[in-house]
């Protein structure tokens, strides 16, 4: 376990921190739970609160080299404020609720190339901001999303991509600042009229909402279909027979 000293918050006298994950493995809608983990400095500091900041990619892959900025997309409150004595450890447990919206960056175990989550450390000291370094951590499928994305395997369509588009000003659907889409190509049966598929999960935690779009062999991209229902009613659904009749009878239609 290695504590990092949080130089912009105090100088010397800063205390150290490290965050310890109690699984670093979670889901959308889900929590994230572990201990924040203090030790003092050469003096007593007061600080303000402590608080986890949600860091999604590609911000994240690019981070060493520093081609992007860093996508802080949630903050979940650890503490308010404490006194940490000179020299004195301490360990703060949290429990951070993960937003619908969150990238996922697993499926079935397999990394998904270019997706990942980090979660940082934000200690507040007198206005002062000092962060600590990032914390990966896996993000699954929701069990509903799970089926889709099961039933896309078993239809034969190979995972080629995903990557995260800037939300729309008029979307309605969530307060976060990007959508996630999923990239499929097709089986050789449906190739000849489907260049790619694209599957976007729209954040809801009261709802099931899935948008699939299609991408042409001429380059025309598709609209084509929309899922909105229970959670409960996605993971009954028979979604194998479902997508690839959507494929074969309503391409560039509106779905259910």
């Amino acid at each position: 376990m290695i504590f990092m000293r949080l130089s912009d918050a105090g100088g010397a006298s800063a205390p150290c921190v490290t965050t310890v994950l109690a699984t670093p493995r979670t889901q959308p809608g889900g929590v994230l739970c572990g201990e924040v983990r203090l030790k003092g400095g050469d003096a007593d500091v007061a600080i303000d609160r402590i608080r986890l900041g949600l860091v999604t990619s590609p911000y994240v892959a690019h981070e060493a080299g520093g081609h992007h900025p860093n996508e802080e997309f949630s903050q979940a409150p650890v503490s308010g404020a404490v006194v940490l004595r000179q020299g004195e450890e301490k360990a703060i447990a949290f429990r951070a609720a993960i937003p619908w919206g969150t990238p996922i960056s697993e499926i079935g175990g397999r990394h998904l190339a270019g997706m990942a989550l980090g979660v940082r450390t934000e200690v507040v000291i007198a206005t002062i901001e000092g962060r600590s370094d990032l914390d990966l951590v896996a993000v699954s499928p929701a069990p509903a999303q799970s089926r889709v994305l099961q039933a896309f395997a078993r239809l034969g369509f190979p995972l080629t991509s995903a990557d995260l588009r800037a939300r729309r000003e008029d979307d309605p659907h969530h307060g976060l600042p990007f959508l996630q889409k999923i990239k499929f190509y097709p089986p050789d049966h449906h190739a000849g009229v489907v260049h790619e598929v694209e599957v976007t999960f729209v954040p809801s935690s009261s709802e099931f909402v899935m948008e699939l779009e299609v991408d042409r062999p001429s380059g025309r991209h598709v609209h084509a279909g929309r899922y909105r229902m229970s959670h409960e009613e996605a993971l009954r659904t028979d979604w194998p027979s479902e997508i690839d009749r959507w494929l074969v009878t309503r391409p560039g239609r509106a779905g259910r």
